[in-house]
């Protein structure tokens, strides 16, 4: 082992010598006695919570999906659960690495400051903070980010809705296409989101119209549930989510069986459970096909990049099973939308399909500097690059999470439930 970490330590050093920028990081190299390095591997997960926590139980699952491909033992990695967004965090990552771990991931964005503080000290530790968006502009060769691209299935799961949706209409249950939304924060990560699942209901019922309501949380479940029945209570017939517990779903499942007109569009888990007539699907991430990718390249000695991303190509994006409740011809649709997408005869952010202010979107500069703790100012330095080409607007290929941040016509955004 102290031949292994003194071998990665020589790489880091040559690499420093390379010029900051690109998509290249770290490159560790295998033991004596193991030409993949697999078993030399020592890995810390820090998780926001554990298994409990939808978002986290995907997480655990996607990564015990990578250890099973990468012949990754149990013993290997430390887990580490219900980790605060806070100095906690930083101090968990010190003390994997004081343990000797080559690589700590963590699954949740408040995490992220907290893990390149930690790779400062650690230059010889690979620091993969998921869902994060600094590894590409902090300077550092030892941070790693990676994002599945979720506006993919977020736009399957709104023609699952649309489909409904349409079905209410043509059969006179419901005159106004107005639907939903239980959003986390107006970050770009939950606008790309929900502009996608609302492409997507507009690419079956184009007059369909949608209210984005914000709890402040990414999970808080009677929050949930309250900003859904208010969203029902505005008139809203689908209700989606970018909120990771089951309080919006059990919330428009107890609507429905009192006699109101309200589906439910999940996210994370299959919410049949909680919501068995009300739930049409949830939009889902496989994170085991990203945790696969980085270890793959670590395990084989290659190059680790800044930023990993995938979609439907590789399975890295999925949506649940359809419920009994979806409309005749679904499942149907949704196979040849998937199909569209993986072959890119159709992307999703088609600036056909959308407009800002009454106009179509054909330009749009994007700066990748990104901001301080209490966003008073940058904290890195990045490009400002022009992300629309070619008739679409290219989420998740400058780096791989989330920068979709335009605010379309057809939908409203409230900060609080009804304001």
């Amino acid at each position: 082992m102290k031949k292994f970490i003194a071998l990665m330590l020589c790489a880091l050093m040559a690499l420093a010598l390379v010029a900051c920028g690109g998509s290249e990081t770290a490159k560790p190299e295998g033991g004596d006695n193991d030409p993949s390095g697999a078993s030399d591997l020592k890995i810390g997960v820090i998780l926001i919570g554990d298994e409990n926590e939808g978002y986290t139980y995907a997480h655990i699952e996607g990564f015990k999906e990578a250890m099973k491909a990468c012949g990754i033992k149990d013993e290997q990695v430390t887990w580490k659960y219900s980790i605060g967004e806070n100095a906690v965090c930083y101090d968990t990552a010190v003390d994997l690495a004081e343990a000797g771990c080559n690589i700590i991931i963590s699954n949740s964005y408040g995490h992220q400051s907290h893990m390149v503080r930690a790779a400062e000290e650690y230059p010889n530790v690979i620091f993969c903070p998921a869902t994060g968006d600094t590894a590409n502009v902090c300077g550092l060769k030892n941070v790693v980010n990676l994002f599945p691209q979720t506006y993919q299935s977020r736009y399957v799961s709104g023609v699952v809705a649309g489909m409904k949706l349409k079905e209410l209409m043509d059969n006179g249950t419901v005159t106004d296409p107005y639907v939903g939304y239980v959003g986390a924060y107006p970050y770009a990560e939950v606008v790309s989101g929900y502009t996608a699942f609302f492409l997507g209901i507009r690419s079956i019922v184009p007059e369909a119209h949608m209210d984005v309501m914000y709890t402040s949380s990414w999970f808080d479940l009677n929050k949930e549930s309250e900003t859904a029945k208010a969203l029902m209570a505005k008139g809203c017939v689908i209700i989606g989510q970018h909120a990771d517990s089951t309080g919006a779903p059990s919330a428009v499942e107890a609507a429905l069986a009192e006699g109101k007109v309200a589906y439910s569009v999940g996210y994370n888990i299959d919410m049949l459970s909680v919501a068995p007539n009300a739930a049409l699907t949830s939009s889902q991430n496989n994170w085991g096909a990203l945790y696969t990718m980085v270890l793959k390249d670590v395990i084989e000695g290659k190059e680790v990049k800044h930023d990993y991303t995938a979609g439907y190509e590789a399975d890295a994006v999925m949506i649940s099973k359809l419920g009994d409740s979806c409309a005749a011809g679904t499942a149907e649709k949704v196979d040849e939308v998937i199909k569209a997408i993986k072959d890119g005869s159709f992307h999703v952010f088609d600036i056909n399909t959308f407009t800002k202010d009454g106009a179509k979107v054909e330009s749009y500069d994007y700066n990748f500097s990104t901001w301080n703790s209490d966003f008073t100012a940058f904290q890195y330095e990045g490009e400002t690059i022009n992300v629309i080409g070619d008739g679409y607007f290219h989420e998740s290929e400058y780096r791989s999470a989330p920068y979709f941040d335009i605010r379309i016509d057809g939908i409203t955004e409230f900060t609080e439930a009804g304001n």
